[in-house]
């Protein structure tokens, strides 16, 4: 509380010594070492006295001269004559003005009225006949209009008589002739002698200003501009001279006049009660100057550290900006305005009247100087933290707006529809209030709200429609619903638009067909693998516990013995295998890469298979390259490869039927192809036999993990190589290709 109260009176002081300050500048001149007689109103009374006492008593216009000397041209006539058009167009134009009204007169049986609108009726129509047949009917008739100018230009003349009390005595310099208003004797507070020492004082049979009617040429000749309301006339000068005469003598205002009872008593006692007042308010205002560098200097913690000071933090610094040229130029404002007021307002006679003028703007003036320093400072605290200034320019409303403006351009057609749209929204309401302030746009503004307003309202309703039906169809399929194409209009950007919401659709459509289908594999896999582990591991403890027996003979010890050794090898088996792909999911398994001849590695797995070959009654045909055939592999993981797909041959091929092994070049790869006729049917989606624990035996009866091909698929991928499986009808293809380089 202590901290506001502090800084609302340092802003106190703060407006008190810019208003002094500025007011003594503007006004220090006009009032130290001055009095009344230099007060700007006495001056301009002053003025008002010198500028009308020439045409209205010493130097008058003398109308009968003027009048005599008053010319009218050739063009002036013309002019007048067409000023409203032809003599056809005239007289057909009073003839329809007058039809109807004395019709209606004579309808009504008042034939006073009817033989009135008769008789001017013709009398119009006569002098507009004269004005085409007579130069000087119509010349007559301008003479007169400047006649009635010119009088009513010198009455207005006298009409703008001073307003100050003021009395002279001024003799004409050429004539002699003495012109006296009041006692130039008595004491006066101001008194100015014209001679030819200090000067004549001259006066001039024009104003210094223009009258209503008729002003003053470069020459001092006066101009009408309108001689009668309904007819403008361009005339050339009424001559009427601005002559001048010298005079000389005295002019002064009596000091009674600014005495009790005088007429300017009032202004010349506010004056002085001015006076001294700005006087008083000049000394506060060094009072509050030494205030401010001494017991009131500005503290940050006035303003730092409170709860609005955290929130104008988070406000963009775009709209800081805008609210801190707001209050200055608010400030400036009042500042400006009020050090001009400040003398009117101290020449009033009541405190109350200061209160109810000054008090509203002076405190608005301290609020405006406390947001003042509150903003800069907290600007400038903010400004001093690294990094902050940056992230606020970042964050500004203005640099979001140019980035939104850049990218509004990104789709170019639409940014440019945009653009045009803007611009002509803008222009349609300039030319709509166009259309009622000039009449000749209406005719414009019909023909571009037709031709191309319409159009374009057309264009863009029916583009926000199509936005609509899109964004209808998205939410659909938000929900789910993914059986409806969004049609495609057009060629516009919302049309390439539904167009990838389609193709996204479709792929969304593919991505949970794929996730139902791996949940399915998913959960055949968990059962594989549960029967595959459990039929080895049952068998191992059904003759364990058989063993157990010590009734049953040494040859059957011995045959349990070797089941139990094959059902240990086969869990052995999968369990390896199973942890091998695991590791190769996972990419943990490291290749150790040399040059490894393709041929040779083929022909030995195939020997190491020989006797299951022949026992399998199967008849393999290879077709290998006669020279080696290098490829950069890890032996090891590529024999396995082989062995794996010559082991998936021989347990499900057909028995008594041929399996071709292919082995050649195909440019920069070496292509490995196994083909033979299942023994079981597959099917048609082959893809799934590369799933871990897929058989193509779906009762599970033979001898195999499972994991074969998904291991050699795993292999191969790591060697960056292809694995292919093709299926036409019970022809099984394998094709394995690998990069020699």
């Amino acid at each position: 509380m202590k901290n506001k109260v502090l800084l609302l009176l340092w802003s106190a002081l703060v407006v008190i010594v810019l208003l002094a300050s500025l007011s003594f500048v503007r006004q220090g001149t006009e009032l130290i070492g001055k009095d009344f007689s230099n007060y700007h109103d006495f001056n301009w009374r002053l003025d008002e006295f010198y500028s009308t006492i020439g045409p209205t008593v010493l130097n008058p216009i003398d109308v009968e001269e003027a009048k005599k000397a008053i010319t009218v041209s050739d063009s002036e006539i013309e002019e007048h004559r067409t000023y409203y058009g032809t003599l056809a167009d005239q007289l057909t134009n009073i003839h329809d003005q007058y039809t109807q009204r004395i019709a209606d007169a004579k309808n009504t049986g008042n034939e006073l009225l009817e033989k009135t609108l008769i008789e001017e009726r013709d009398k119009k129509l006569e002098d507009i006949r004269k004005n085409f047949e007579s130069d000087a009917h119509v010349e007559a008739k301008i003479r007169k209009e400047k006649e009635k100018a010119l009088v009513q230009y010198v009455k207005d003349i006298k009409a703008n008589s001073y307003s100050l009390p003021i009395s002279y005595k001024l003799t004409d310099v050429e004539t002699g002739e003495t012109f006296s208003s009041g006692d130039v004797s008595v004491p006066a507070i101001y008194k100015k002698q014209f001679n030819s020492s200090k000067g004549y004082f001259k006066a001039n049979s024009l104003p210094g200003h223009s009258s209503k009617n008729i002003s003053s040429d470069s020459n001092g000749w006066i101009n009408p501009f309108t001689y009668e309301e309904t007819v403008s006339v361009t005339s050339e000068a009424i001559p009427v001279n601005n002559s001048m005469k010298n005079f000389e003598g005295v002019v002064i205002v009596p000091k009674a006049t600014v005495e009790k009872g005088g007429t300017l008593y009032w202004q010349y006692r506010d004056f002085n009660k001015g006076k001294i007042a700005m006087y008083i308010f000049w000394l506060l205002g060094i009072v509050a100057l030494v205030a401010l560098v001494t017991v009131m200097k500005f503290q940050k913690e006035w303003v730092t550290g409170t709860a609005i000071a955290d929130w104008y933090a988070n406000m963009k610094i775009d709209v800081k900006a805008a609210a801190l040229l707001m209050s200055a130029l608010i400030l400036v404002g009042y500042i400006d305005n009020e050090s001009y007021n400040l003398l009117n307002l101290f020449t009033e006679q009541r405190l109350r009247s200061w209160v109810m003028w000054l008090g509203p703007f002076f405190v608005g003036g301290v609020i405006m100087t406390v947001l003042l320093a509150f903003q800069l400072v907290n600007g400038v605290e903010r400004w001093k933290r690294e990094g902050v200034f940056a992230e606020d320019v970042k964050n500004s409303f203005t640099l979001q707006f140019f980035k939104a403006l850049r990218e509004m351009f990104l789709k170019r057609s639409i940014g440019v529809q945009s653009f045009i749209l803007l611009i002509g929204f803008f222009l349609a309401g300039i030319g709509f209030v166009g259309m009622f302030m000039f009449g000749v746009f209406f005719v414009i503004y019909i023909f571009c709200v037709l031709f191309l307003g319409l159009p374009a309202l057309y264009i863009f309703v029916r583009r926000s429609a199509y936005l609509n039906r899109i964004i209808i169809a998205t939410e659909k399929m938000a929900a789910g619903q993914l059986n409806e194409d969004i049609k495609i209009e057009g060629r516009s950007p919302l049309a390439e638009h539904a167009k990838n919401l389609n193709n996204l659709r479709e792929g969304v459509r593919l991505s949970m067909s794929e996730q139902a289908k791996s949940e399915r594999l998913k959960t055949e896999l968990i059962t594989n693998v549960s029967h595959d582990l459990r039929t080895p591991l049952t068998s191992i403890i059904t003759y364990t516990d058989l063993l157990k027996d010590e009734t049953i003979t040494p040859e059957e010890r011995a045959k349990y013995v070797d089941i139990l050794d094959k059902k240990s090898q086969r869990l052995k088996t999968l369990i390896e295998d199973l942890f091998e792909v695991s590791k190769m999911a996972s990419g943990n398994l490291e290749l150790h890469k040399q040059r490894v001849d393709l041929t040779q590695l083929l022909q030995q797995a195939l020997a190491e298979h020989a006797e299951e070959i022949a026992e399998s009654g199967l008849d393999f045909r290879t077709s290998l390259p006669e020279d080696m055939l290098i490829a950069y592999v890890d032996g090891q993981r590529w024999w396995r490869v082989l062995d794996n797909l010559i082991v998936n041959a021989i347990k499900y091929s057909l028995p008594g039927t041929r399996v071709y092994v292919t082995l050649r070049k195909v440019g920069e790869s070496a292509e490995f192809v196994v083909k033979n006729i299942t023994k079981y049917e597959l099917g048609e989606n082959v893809d799934e036999l590369f799933e871990r624990f897929k058989r193509a035996d779906t009762s599970r009866n033979t001898d195999g993990s499972g994991l074969g091909l998904a291991i050699a698929q795993s292999i191969v991928d790591m060697h960056h190589g292809t694995m292919k499986i093709d299926l036409d009808g019970d022809l099984f293809k394998v094709t394995v290709t690998v990069p020699t380089k």
